[in-house]
């Protein structure tokens, strides 16, 4: 007995707009009615329009550039979503700019303990 087809209207529509990732073709053939329920979810943000377009743009090349996603096909597409609904350069490299703190956390971690370590290899050194 086959098992009729799941419908994925939000999956279909995230083919046809551009923004499925090819990552998620398998997840998608072995468990379409999950795939499709977490993309529906995922949109309805989106979708109740309580944010601008460019706002929406914005915070998406925020979520692809950010150091815990590096999505390169989702910052293009939404960079240039974002330039044809007339957002700026400046106001692009300013949400790039203040998304990249998110990386100081690897200084913010590292720095201490170099310098612990730093302590305790010269004290070594010393008592050598």
């Amino acid at each position: 007995m086959t098992a009729e087809p799941i419908p994925t209207p939000t999956l279909d529509r995230m083919k046809q707009a551009g923004s499925w990732n090819p990552l998620w073709d398998t997840l998608s053939q072995w468990d379409p009615e999950w795939t499709e329920q977490f993309m529906a979810m995922n949109a309805t943000p989106v979708r109740r329009g309580v944010f601008t377009p460019e706002f929406v743009e914005l915070l998406s090349i925020a979520i692809d550039a950010a150091a815990t996603h590096m999505y390169a096909p989702g910052v293009r597409r939404h960079i240039r979503a974002a330039l044809e609904l007339g957002v700026s350069r400046e106001e692009i490299l300013t949400v790039l700019e203040m998304v990249s703190v998110l990386g100081i956390h690897a200084c913010n971690l590292g720095v201490p303990i170099l310098a612990e370590e730093l302590d305790a290899y010269e004290s070594r050194r010393a008592a050598s």
